[in-house]
């Protein structure tokens, strides 16, 4: 069948591959592999070291192969095979989309997704943490169900920043390099067949941003590039590094981002019926939509009004800082050559004034530029990403809101996350298939029959995965104690720690000050005593990155790592440095407890805990983002209560306090009771509820026909079924 949504590119790299193995090049340049783990086991097995060193198919492929045995292997080739069957099967099943099956017509045409970062797999680094791992699943679930749909983003050349933590706990900051040729990635063609540039005009000169293609299953995502020879060498770097510190750099990245990223659709010849910002980097692609109709000779006012009819917004932090603003002056100086004119029709200018109007903020502070406000109030629909996050969203924005900002809780794409011997175990008890939440196969609510899990082998199959996690923090450990000098006996210690046997909680994410990764250490005492109980130890590892401008995040991934190598609390608690998904995908699926501890109201979703609950890791977290609604009293534990206390050091203390109450008297005592078999039911039990509580209400599949129904469907102007139950055959109730 034809692609949903057709993008021309131009041949790769030249690579040399047998033609009985052709069909490798076609995968590789795919992203499905990215979440199918027998698809990565092949290629690793093309080059094993290439494949240790980048993660990616594209660069196993162009090392220096051997294919004689490969092709002489009759287990390779089988699994070739299979793995080309499914992939073709996969790509050809486009036509089975779920809205097309349930009111007969597809959508009217494809969906625009605007995002800054998309978290597609860990050898594109282009993304920095959960905004970007939430575009790239939904860009995943977009392919698997087969909705029209095209993302745009930037290709950073240097990426987020690599962590290393050096011996005094400092962070330290390194950008790689990234080679587009050893990428997944193909030059986008143009019309004549050469390389697709699109021009986008900035003070005294016209940068020239070349596109890339990342195909992800029958989703195209966009990337631009402004390293192209064209430019001067002040521009080249515009799009090197994803979220760069300086605000006029920042600036001309969303401008690219923006109206780079309308003019490469129009040239493409690709007209989306509705154009979704996630977030608010993208939102001068609104200016730049008003610029081409009021060229095309229509009025300011009637322009800006018709870009807001087909456009959505999702905002993402109730947090300030995540918020965009900039300084006025600097926007009417670097976006006037763009957009400032006199709003006459046929001009093709829109005032600058006007612009600036629209990004009023609701402190009134015509000194600042809000990209937030700017895009509530030029589109038709928004949401917050949980329910908690609409409320305090609603509250912080009512002022130029013309409609309530909806809540669509974000979910995950569980076919990334969820670990093989947890996804086998659902497929042979449970007929269980992750690809296809939709029910096109059986149409069965798996989770709903998670009783049928065996005790013992919903057990084994958790420490399948919790010893490759032990087997993979133990090498990451061994090399950063090493590269500190660390004496040897120190480094053989790591051997007999990280035990599989012990209650292990994991903690992962940024360390932004609000989420409170130090709560656990507020009384070392009683922290003391529940990591050296000798008959029910407990250990503890942390993950993530701290922005580079943010020095109080960075005191804190300092504070951790000091105590993890104290006297007190050595051989208990460890810090992984340059946390990224694919330590992620270990953790989630390889720790017993999930903790998170931000203060609430202040954490707008999250999303790992959902990752971690799907894998039958149970949430041990503050009532705040998708916990709020996501806790059944069943399924994990509730740190505190839903009143919080507006001195934030009380808050801190009663949570602290909670915290210890749970870990000492149900989360320890459930885990450590055994049966004769060394199994523990108690905790199996919590581990199905949460389970089947996760899987399907915190999927990016039912956030999926949320997002089309009540958000996609009013602005392409197509009408509302009259009884829809969210688009799923599952009904997506008030309960979830």
């Amino acid at each position: 069948m034809e692609p949903l949504v057709t993008v021309p590119t131009l041949p790769g790299p030249p690579i040399r591959i047998p033609p009985q193995l052709e069909g490798l090049r076609r995968m590789a340049y795919n992203l499905w592999w990215a979440w199918h783990a027998d698809a990565r086991r092949l290629f690793a097995r093309v080059d094993p070291d290439a494949w240790t060193r980048h993660h990616s198919p594209v660069s196993a492929l162009l090392s220096s192969v051997d294919w004689v045995p490969l092709l002489a292997d009759p287990r390779f080739m089988a699994e070739y095979d299979d793995l080309l069957r499914r992939f073709d099967a996969y790509l050809a099943g486009g036509s089975d989309h779920w809205f097309a099956r349930k009111h007969g017509h597809e959508l009217p045409g494809p969906i625009a997704y605007f995002c800054a970062e998309y978290g597609l797999h860990e050898s594109i680094g282009i993304y920095s943490g959960g905004l970007g791992v939430l575009a790239g699943d939904h860009t995943k679930t977009a392919s698997d169900m087969a909705i029209p749909f095209v993302g745009v983003g930037l290709l950073y050349r240097n990426g987020y920043f690599r962590q290393t933590i050096d011996a005094d706990g400092h962070q330290e900051h390194a950008y790689p390099d990234y080679d587009p040729a050893t990428l997944p990635i193909l030059p986008v063609a143009d019309a004549t067949g050469g390389p697709l540039r699109v021009p986008v005009e900035l003070p005294g000169r016209t940068v020239s941003v070349a596109v890339w293609r990342a195909q992800v299953g029958r989703t195209p995502v966009l990337l631009l590039d402004t390293d192209v020879p064209d430019n001067s060498e002040a521009d080249r770097p515009i799009t090197h590094i994803l979220y760069v510190r300086g605000r006029e750099m920042r600036l001309h990245q969303e401008l690219v981002l923006g109206v780079g990223g309308v003019r490469a659709l129009r040239a493409l010849g690709i007209s989306p019926v509705v154009w979704h910002l996630n977030e608010g980097h993208s939102a001068f692609l609104l200016a730049e939509r008003a610029r081409e109709l009021v060229a095309a000779g229509g009025r300011v006012d009637d322009a800006f009004a018709a870009v807001k009819n087909d456009s959505v917004f999702t905002i993402h932090t109730p947090v300030s800082a995540g918020n965009e603003r900039f300084d006025a002056d600097l926007v009417r100086r670097v976006a006037g050559p763009l957009f400032d004119g006199d709003g006459r029709p046929g001009t093709g200018g829109v005032p600058i004034s006007t612009i600036l109007d629209l990004g009023l903020g609701v402190e009134g502070d015509r000194g600042q530029f809000d990209m937030t406000s700017f895009s509530l109030r030029l589109t038709k629909g928004s949401n917050a990403v949980s329910r908690l996050h609409a409320r305090t969203a609603n509250a912080t924005w009512h002022p130029i809101i013309d409609e309530p900002i909806l809540a669509v809780t974000n979910g995950v794409h569980a076919p990334s996350w969820v670990g093989v011997p947890m996804r086998e175990l659902y497929e042979r008890y449970l007929d269980a298939d992750l690809d296809d939440l939709d029910g096109r196969t059986n149409g069965s609510r798996f989770w709903d029959k998670v009783g049928r899990l065996p005790d013992k082998e919903l057990w084994e199959a958790h420490i399948r995965q919790k010893r490759d996690l032990t087997h993979f923090a133990r090498g990451r450990l061994l090399r950063q104690l090493a590269r500190h000098g660390e004496a040897p006996s120190v480094l053989a210690d790591l051997e007999t720690e990280l035990e599989p046997e012990i209650l292990t909680i994991g903690f992962a994410r940024r360390f932004a000050t609000y989420k409170r990764a130090s709560l656990i250490f507020r009384d070392m005492d009683r922290l003391a005593l529940l990591i050296d109980d000798p008959d029910r130890p407990v250990q503890f590892i942390f993950a993530g990155k701290a922005h580079p401008a943010d020095r109080p995040g960075q005191q804190v991934i300092q504070d951790i790592f000091g105590r993890s190598r104290g006297d007190r609390l050595r051989g208990r608690v460890f810090i992984l440095e340059d946390y990224d998904m694919r330590i992620a995908r270990y953790l989630v699926q390889g720790v017993d407890v999930w903790m998170n501890t931000p203060r609430r109201p202040l954490e707008a979703s999250g999303t790992s805990g959902m990752k971690a609950a799907q894998n039958g890791v149970l949430n041990l977290s503050v009532l705040d983002g998708w916990w709020d609604e996501g806790w059944t009293g069943d399924n994990g534990w509730a740190i505190g209560g839903r009143e919080t206390d507006p001195d934030e050091g009380a808050q801190d203390y009663a949570d602290a306090l909670d915290l210890y109450r749970l870990l000492e008297t149900e989360v320890v005592p459930r885990y450590y009771e055994r049966d004769a078999n060394g199994v523990p039911r108690a905790w199996l039990q919590l581990v199905r509820s949460a389970i089947a509580s996760t899987i399907w209400r915190f999927s990016t599949t039912r956030m999926l026909h949320e997002y089309v129904e009540r958000l996609y469907l009013p602005a392409a102007g197509v009408p509302l079924p009259e009884s829809s139950t969210g688009g799923a055959p599952h009904p997506v109730t008030e309960a979830g």
